[in-house]
Parts: structure tokens; sequence; C-alpha cells
């Protein structure tokens, strides 16, 4: 398949979600600094700026739309000057995707009505990046066929439980491309071990792939809580008046995910399956999973070491830090800033609990 330029198919847009909090990482990642906006591999880019980047191949840079809590502006301005303001959409609340993706779908349907929309979260691992562009350019062109939602999924390589999981269904004629059966919300162990055993399960990426004017519709179908309250502004998206009217509603929509309000509910769903290196780099675990390693399986990441004894260790800090460990295996390190978190790497599940208690004990300044 041969890639296009972004601006010779003029109807096609991005949508980049880049306001989570990511506490699952912390110390690493912070309130007011999220993974979204780190640079976990030492690239000098974030993990923000390489999904920029990885679609600039596809997509007109004009038509990329980053959607980000308005604390993080300054962060997303600093990382990304040359989007343009106007494709900077800031929630003034935490709400989860679906409202994020009700939102910029009635942004740019208002400014093109017959859009196609890729929408990403800003803080996945992609190591294939030109089979992800052709997943991409197969899955645009497949939405734009009609009426369909299309997510991605990857072929697990393990039984992950921390991933939801996507049934595949019927064929649909086009490589790769099926119906889906059903979705599954992160499963517990013995079920993943049977879904990687039955190879019928595909990973939960959070990538979409829809035209604006059929996810409009599925909200107005199957989440219509939603769909009422960004209804009302119709009219004024893609206005000076947007900014106001969000910033009046956005607090109103329902807390829900793409995934509950839409994607588990709607008849018209189709999972494209591929095999891109992903990850989503939600854990440490997920981390330590996709980094190279030492003889002794040890992870380090922008410090220096000094390891005895110590093995299936994540080894994490900022650049000039020497970290001396002995006996320690299967464990994380991470010192950031005024916080060092040393977990066992398979309890890493516990961690948000961690932050919820230290937010409730010492207070915001070390979460």
């Amino acid at each position: 398949m041969n890639l296009q330029p972004g601006n010779a198919r003029p109807h096609r847009y991005c949508v980049i979600m880049c306001g989570g909090v990511g506490s699952r990482f912390w110390p690493f990642s912070r309130t007011d600094r999220p993974k979204q906006f780190l640079d976990f591999f030492g690239t000098g880019r974030s993990l923000l700026q390489h999904t920029y980047d990885r679609m600039l191949e596809l997509i007109d840079p004009e038509h990329i739309v980053l959607v980000t809590n308005r604390a993080y502006y300054d962060i997303v301005r600093e990382q990304l000057p040359e989007v343009s303001e106007d494709n900077v959409l800031l929630e003034p609340c935490r709400r989860n995707t679906a409202p994020c993706v009700c939102w910029a779908a009635h942004h740019i349907y208002a400014k093109d009505p017959q859009a196609s929309i890729v929408t990403l979260p800003s803080d996945h691992l992609i190591l294939r990046e030109a089979e992800f562009h052709k997943v991409i350019l197969r899955g645009l062109e497949f939405a734009e066929g009609g009426d369909r939602l299309l997510t991605i999924g990857l072929r697990p390589t393990s039984p992950h439980t921390g991933y939801g999981y996507i049934q595949r269904g019927a064929p649909t004629g086009v490589a790769d491309i099926l119906k889906v059966k059903s979705f599954t919300e992160k499963p517990a162990r013995e079920m993943a071990e049977m879904f990687l055993r039955t190879g019928e399960f595909f990973w939960n990426s959070g990538m979409f792939i829809w035209r604006a004017d059929s996810i409009l519709k599925a909200f107005e179908k199957y989440d219509p809580e939603t769909a009422a309250v960004f209804n009302a502004g119709v009219g004024e998206y893609d206005t000076p008046a947007e900014a106001a009217f969000i910033a009046g509603v956005f607090p109103k929509a329902p807390t829900i995910s793409i995934d509950y309000a839409i994607m588990e509910k709607a008849d018209n769903v189709y999972v494209e399956t591929a095999d891109l290196g992903w990850s989503d780099l939600g854990t440490w675990n997920a981390l330590y999973d996709s980094s190279p390693k030492n003889g002794d399986g040890n992870v380090t990441q922008n410090c220096n070491v000094l390891a005895t004894d110590c093995s299936g260790t994540l080894f994490a800090s900022g650049p000039g830090k020497l970290i001396v460990a002995s006996g320690l295996k299967d464990y994380i390190v991470a010192d950031q800033g005024n916080a060092l978190l040393i977990y066992p790497l398979a309890e890493e599940q516990k961690i948000r609990q961690v932050v919820t208690d230290v937010l409730a004990r010492f207070g915001e300044d070390y979460v």
C-alpha cells in the first residue's frame, strides 16, 4: 500500500487525546506533568510528540487536533508549538474519553461534514511505524466506506490482565478487518490465558477510526446523555463562541469511557487486527517489558546504576543520578523529584492506591 501525503486526502483528521493523569507511573508521572509529556527513552521527544510525529505522514498537520486538560495548556504549547491554537481543545475538567471524543467529533464535523477521524491516545509506544501507517490507511479506507466504527486490535503476546480484549467475529472481505463479536474488560489471568490459547482475542488498543457523522450518530443512539450535552452547541462549534459553551457544559457531561458508552453497545463495530510492536506504557511493567535489559534482566532508565545481586529490576531516575542497590529481585526503583518509589513489580497494580494514600497523608506536593 502506497502512503499518501496527508493533504492528498483533505477530509482526513486525527484527534490525539492527551489529558490523562497516568497515576500508575508515579512518581515519574505527576499531576502537573503526566506521562504523555515525558521522554521515557531518552530520544529528546515525549510520548505525545512521538504520537504527533507518527501521524504527519498520513494527516495534514492542520487537521491534527489535540484534546487536553486546561491545566496542561502550557506544556502542550511548549512541546507542540507548531499546532494551531484553534486545534488545541481544552477540557475544563476530567470526564474520561467519551465526552472528549464527542466534543472533538462535533468540532471537526463543524469544519468538515465529510470528515473521517483517527482517534489516538497520546502515550503509546509503537515500534513498527511503517506497519502502523499501513494499518491506519487501510482502516481509514474501510471506515470511510460506510457507517462503521473501527477499533485497532493488537495480537496478544502474553495473558496480560491489564488490557481489555476484543473477540473477533465474521470476516468482512477486507484483509485483517473483522466484525467484533465481544469485548472483555481486564479479565482474570485464567481467562486471559484462555483468550491467548484460542487465538480469537486481541488486545484493545484504544485507537479508533470512524467518520465524524458515524460517531455522532452512535452517541445519539447509545449514549444520549453525552449526546444531549454536546448537541446543545451545534452552531457554536468552530466559532469564537465554542470555548465559552464548552466551559459551561463540559462539567455536566457524564464521566464515561468511549468503550462503555459506545463500542460495547454498538452493532456496527469492527476490529482491524495488527502487530505494531505496541505497548500502552500504562504501567511500570509495560515499560520494563518494552526496554532493553542487561544480562541480569535489569533495566536502566536515564540514570547510572551499580547493582549487586539484583535481577529483573527497573531502575529509573533523572540524568546524572547514581543508584546503588543490592539484593533486589523484580522491583521498581523510581526516583523523581521529591519522591522515591521502591516497590515489587508484581504488585504495581497497587500504585494507584499508593498515590491516593500519599495524597491523603502528605498532600498535593508529592503527587
